[in-house]
């Protein structure tokens, strides 16, 4: 990667991993909820070494977080297999939206865009209602908006931001699964997207990463029953990632964001373009048929389970 930031331009035969963006990073503090738009060095969503092959043809999807990061590398991934795609994302993220929007038409795909407040039980269930009556149906539903607190010290933690932590991470996954339940069908497929410290648990992450374990289990747990339907529940759990959500945690050190990702075995941060491929994987139900109620870790390497 260039040092602004630009995707990658290498040949088809380079290994991407020569391509990446390696510590110390040169990084920027943002206000919540962090526009992907104004980040200095962007994240990388485009996948170019990515080869489609119509997986997803006349599918459509609802991505939560659809706007940047990790949503948008799998919105861009999904259009580019044959879907149709409707993302949700917070207002003050429109013109993340938007971008997301004029890459997914550009592929000759249909994007519907949903904003509002995943807190309120009422948009979940709109959004499902909505991307039904625009795209038609509903054949992938990935919850991957999140809220991430960071705190250095226990005595940092409040009632009030921990309820705001689950009711985003987790209250909102619920109320979008149990909204979708009744559109979803024989192949069809719900993911999750948690995190490394859902497996591991964090220090400086304590409300996110209890709310993103609990993710797994209700996952695990509400798999077996989705599976007598024919609709299969998966998690993937990314590593540290070059998105908006990282730089917008207000109590995160200067050091931990410039070596963010040295903890792991590669050594940096993954691009969300890195990460987007795993949800196709469990999208397609030719491919991932037989996997039911999994988590899928894509961390560098990181296993530490403390």
């Amino acid at each position: 990667m260039s040092a602004n930031g630009a995707p990658n331009t290498a040949s088809e035969s380079a290994a991407q991993v020569d391509d990446e963006l390696f510590p110390p990073y040169r990084f920027q503090r943002m206000e919540r909820p962090g526009l992907e738009a104004d980040m200095e060095i962007k994240p990388r969503y485009q996948a170019r070494n990515y080869r489609p092959a119509g997986k997803l043809t006349g599918k459509a999807a609802l991505i939560t977080g659809g706007d940047s990061g990790i949503g948008r590398a799998v919105a861009l991934l999904y259009a580019r297999e044959g879907a149709d795609v409707a993302i949700v994302y917070l207002p003050a993220e429109q013109r993340d939206a938007e971008q997301v929007r004029d890459e997914v038409t550009a592929l000759g795909r249909r994007c519907l865009l949903l904003p509002g407040d995943l807190c309120d039980p009422e948009f979940c269930a709109e959004t499902v209602r909505a991307t039904v009556a625009e795209l038609g149906d509903l054949n992938i539903l990935v919850s991957n908006a999140a809220y991430l607190n960071s705190q250095t010290e226990l005595s940092q933690l409040t009632a009030e931001a921990f309820d705001l932590v689950f009711k985003t991470n987790v209250y909102a996954y619920f109320h979008l699964v149990m909204a979708a339940l009744p559109h979803l069908k024989k192949g069809d497929t719900i993911i999750a997207t948690v995190s490394e410290e859902a497996l591991k648990g964090s220090d400086l992450m304590m409300d996110y990463a209890a709310s993103k374990a609990a993710v797994v289990v209700f996952t695990k747990s509400i798999a077996p029953h989705l599976v007598q339907r024919g609709i299969r529940a998966n998690v993937v759990a990314p590593g540290p990632t070059w998105t908006p959500l990282n730089l917008a945690g207000q109590r995160f050190t200067d050091d931990y964001l410039t070596e963010l990702g040295t903890q792991t075995p590669m050594g940096r941060v993954a691009q969300p373009e890195e990460i987007a491929p795993a949800f196709v994987y469990l999208a397609s139900d030719a491919d991932s048929s037989y996997t039911v109620g999994e988590t899928i870790a894509a961390t560098g390497g990181y296993t530490d389970s403390r």
